[in-house]
């Protein structure tokens, strides 16, 4: 089951602007059939809560191991 999420409401959750969201992270960060879709092939986007979670989660993990690696060294 998948959360879908408006603009707005994905902006409070990550605490970024809608208009970042939309400008800078739509396409580059954020993909079309992963993290968001276009319902009925409308101007609307419902992004998927649940993947952009997951991916995010998944370059901390990244992030931290790499922080980790690198004072050991």
């Amino acid at each position: 089951m998948n959360t879908y999420l408006t603009t707005e409401q994905l902006a409070e959750r990550i605490q970024y602007n809608p208009r970042t969201i939309r400008n800078e992270l739509l396409d580059s960060c954020l993909f079309e059939g992963r993290h968001y879709i276009r319902p009925f092939n409308r101007r609307k986007i419902l992004f998927i809560w649940e993947q952009i979670e997951e991916d995010m989660m998944a370059q901390s993990e990244d992030s931290i191991a790499l922080a980790y690696n690198t004072e050991e060294a």
